[in-house]
Formats: C-alpha cells, structure tokens, sequence
C-alpha cells in the first residue's frame, strides 16, 4: 500500500496442548504462525497477521496482486482506466456469493469504499483512499472510481487486504466472524491456540482448491516452533522464527527450507516527535552507534540484507546508502557530547519477537559503548499497539514494516507514530504517488530513499527475509512476499 505500513510482530504464546501426533492429511494443511492477531478484519487493524490468514483466503479485492507483484483481476475481472488517469470502470465477476449465501454486486463494493473512506473509519490504511473522489454503481456488474488525482499505486492497492470487499449486512462482525467471498471460510478462532478455516464449496474456482482444511497454529516462541516442525505436528512454517536452526532442517529429507524476500524493512525507529530525538544530531549519532552488521549476524544469523534507507533492496529504484554512517563508536560517543546527551537514559521499547528482542539486546550493548544507557523493555503486542503506536509513547522502537509502496508513511505528519513532519519530503512523496511513469517514479524513490538517510530519521537495519519450513510435499506456497498476504488456493499437501 501507498501511505501506510501493516505492522509485523508477535504475541509470546506458549505452544498450546493437544497437538496431532502427525501433521494434516493430505486434503488438510497445520501451518505455524508466530503472530495472533486480536481481530480477523484486515480493514480494521494493522496487524500483518490478519493478512496472512485472511486476506485472499476468506476476503477478496477487487484485484490480486501476483507472486511477481503483477497486479490481476480478481473480484474486477477487467477495467478500463481513462485517458486522464482519473476514472477507472471495474467489471465485476458474475456469480460471486459471500459466505453467508448473499450475493456480491457492485453496490457492496460502493459500500466497502464509502466505509473505507468514511471520517469515521478505522481502516488501518485510509490515505490509500483519499485519492478516490466518488464510487458509483453504473449497473449490478459494473462499478465506476474517480480519482481527485492521478494515483500511481492504485491498481496495486486495489489489490491490498485494505482494500478488501466486505457486505453491509456482517461488516460490524467481521473482527470476530470473517464473512468474504474467498475460497475458504471461517470456521472456528481458539484464542492462544487456532484458527481453522474450510474449503468453500461455492467459490466460483472451487476446482482449483485442493485443501479442504487449513489450520493455523499460533506459536511464536522459537524453541516451540522448532520442536512442532521437528515433531510433524505441523506442515508449514513459512515465517519460522529461527533462523540459527535452518541448517538442522535443510539436512533433513522430510522438509525444505526456503529463504526468500520480503517487503518488510525493519527498523530502529526514533520517536522525532520529542527531545532528543528531534535532534537530528542525536539521531545520527544513533546511527553511528549501531553496527547493522554485528545485529544481522547476532539477531539473524547472517540470514538478512542490511539496508540503508525505507526501500527493500530487491527493488528496482534500490539504492545502497549502508555506508552513510560508519559504525563508530567512540565518534558516536563525541555526537552524544556534542548534542549534550551523553550519559542520559534512552528506553527501547520493543514488542515480543525474535528479531526485535534479539536486536535491542545488541543495540543496547552498541549505544552503551557510545555513552548512552539504553533501558530495554520487552512489551506484549497490545501494549506495544496501544503505548508505541497509538500515544506514541515511546523513545525507540524496532519494528518492520512489510507492506509494500510504504515510504509514504513518512508523510503521515506528526500523528504517525515516528513524530516525523517534513514538508520537503512531503511534496517528493507527492510526486512519486503521482509519477505514472515508472522510470520516472524510480528517480524520484532514489531521492526519497537519499532523503530519508540525509535527516537519518531512524536506523534504517535489515530487509526482513521469509524464512519458511515445509514438509515434503507441500506445494505451491510463494517463495517471496510481494505483498502481506499468502493465497492458499494454488497450496497442496501431499501428505
């Protein structure tokens, strides 16, 4: 999505009991996940998770985004976009019925946008719709957009779980009881433990599901995770949160490792918002501080791409600024000095998972060598969502950010929780969200990307990798995330 980042981490949930001695049959798939969301609306809360297990399994937009980030017909099985950019005519699929047994028309994809795009809205990614002007049912198979100005990302974010299709009449459910018109339903939440989904036998590509059930297991602890796989209680782990224990399972026949890419840059962010981080020489002395390359090899085990701006390195306006700030300590320690806030206390609130509590561990150990007491607080989900996120209480955070055309999330202003508000950098993001030209769009990402490392607004650390475990046998998961979501129609399991 354009302006906003689906956030991703996990809740600490203990591995629950009662797990099958053997992983699912083969018309059935157990997948681990390291994340449990508190709401299963992917236009309601911006937890990544939501996506992972929701978002083209249960909902559907009107467009999907593909494995090589080509944008598809989905719900919308064609359009035609106007001379001018700004109006798009959707034509919607025939037959399509929501899980309830409604029928889907062009008058639920008018009411999803309005809700969308209402004041009142919750929807976790709400700039993606402001430039949408109106939302008109020409007829029951056809819906028109207009957009108040060109949108580079639109087609894409037409293809994002936020831009899901819900139905008026289960809407206000759909945290709890997920009503869509994808190829699998809701069938039962186990809060701490499951969720399970079933095949739906009205889907209009019903013979192109080979699963009739999947079940997602929530177990973020490492060790946990581990002992699932290793024990085939589970099929998949394609998040799998160990990265120190990949070689044990390549050795072993029973499953296949893959190592792929995300959009998910994870970050040592700086509150800008208040002292002394609105101090752009304290935030460049964090820079110098940290060592990238000591946190990938300590945190991840050598298993991550260090990057040097808010751009995934696999991108094709990719620019390598690793190199802007030098690790340097006792240069560091001189810029605290210099800044006046050598020796203070800096609290590094960070959420319950791997990659962030292993990283503060070594970046306290970093700024300590530069003069500055990092206090680490391990927070659960909910705190982290509501303190950090929300009142934006917090010195330092790590997080990653794995939706994809973020960077627009530095031109929220100071109500997003970086508390970073530049009016420079603001108008390029206009004009990259604009820039229909793709080569010309690239030029101007480079520029944002050199911006963002100039005013070092956090320290920008390593791309987040898909780390993923399988039984033999499974098939057909993607071996990258270009988006927040992972379509389990193509998936088999061949036991």
């Amino acid at each position: 999505m354009a302006d906003f980042s689906r956030i991703f981490t996990a809740t600490t949930i203990a591995l629950g009991l009662g797990l099958s001695p053997l992983a699912a049959a083969a018309d059935q798939l157990i997948i681990g996940l390291q994340q449990e969301p508190t709401s299963l609306d992917p236009t309601a809360d911006a937890t990544a998770s939501i996506d992972g297990m929701m978002t083209m399994n249960v909902f559907e937009s009107l467009t999907i985004v593909a494995e090589n980030g080509e944008v598809q017909p989905n719900l919308a099985t064609s359009w035609e976009v106007s001379e001018d950019g700004l109006t798009y005519t959707f034509k919607l699929a025939e037959g399509v019925i929501f899980h309830d047994g409604t029928s889907f028309d062009a008058e639920d994809v008018v009411f999803s946008f309005n809700r969308a795009m209402a004041e009142e809205s919750v929807n976790p990614s709400k700039d993606i719709f402001k430039p949408i002007e109106t939302v008109t049912a020409v007829d029951p198979q056809t819906v028109e957009i207009k957009l108040s100005r060109k949108d580079a990302f639109f087609l894409f974010n037409m293809g994002q779980g936020d831009s899901s299709i819900v139905a008026a009449e289960t809407a206000d459910t759909n945290t709890t009881s997920p009503v869509g018109t994808g190829p699998f339903k809701f069938d039962s939440w186990t809060r701490g433990d499951r969720l399970t989904l079933v095949k739906n036998p009205d889907y209009r590509d019903a013979g192109d599901v080979a699963l009739d059930k999947v079940e997602f297991r929530f177990i973020s602890d490492p060790s946990a995770a581990t002992a699932a796989m290793m024990a085939e209680e589970l099929d998949a782990f394609p998040g799998f949160p160990a990265p120190e224990l990949l070689a044990q399972f390549e050795a072993d026949p029973r499953f296949r490792v893959n190592v792929g890419s995300t959009e998910g840059e994870v970050i040592l962010a700086m509150n800008n918002s208040k002292p002394p981080f609105d101090n752009i020489e304290v935030r460049r002395a964090v820079a110098t501080a940290v060592n990238r390359d000591e946190i990938i090899e300590g945190a991840m085990y050598g298993q991550a791409v260090p990057i040097g701006s808010f751009y995934p390195p696999h991108g094709t306006a990719y620019v390598d600024l690793t190199d802007a700030y030098p690790h340097d300590a006792d240069k560091a320690k001189q810029m605290f000095t210099e800044a006046g806030v050598e020796g203070t206390t800096m609290t590094l609130r960070v959420p319950p998972f791997p990659y962030a509590t292993r990283s503060a561990e070594i970046i306290q150990s970093e700024l300590a060598a530069a003069g500055i007491d990092a206090k680490v607080e391990n927070v659960e989900w909910g705190f982290w969502i509501d303190e950090v996120y929300k009142k934006k209480n917090y010195d330092m955070t790590i997080i990653a950010h794995t939706s994809p055309n973020d960077m627009g999330n530095f031109a929220r202003g100071p109500s997003y929780f970086y508390g970073y508000d530049d009016a420079k950098f603001n108008e390029l993001w206009a004009q990259i969200e604009t820039e229909s030209d793709p080569a010309k769009r690239d030029e101007l990402l480079e520029e944002g990307q050199k911006y963002l490392s100039d005013q070092s607004v956090h320290v920008f650390m390593f791309q987040l990798p898909l780390l993923g475990i399988f039984r033999t046998g499974v098939e057909g998961y993607w071996s990258s995330a270009p988006v927040l979501y992972m379509p389990l129609k193509g998936v088999s399991n061949a036991g």
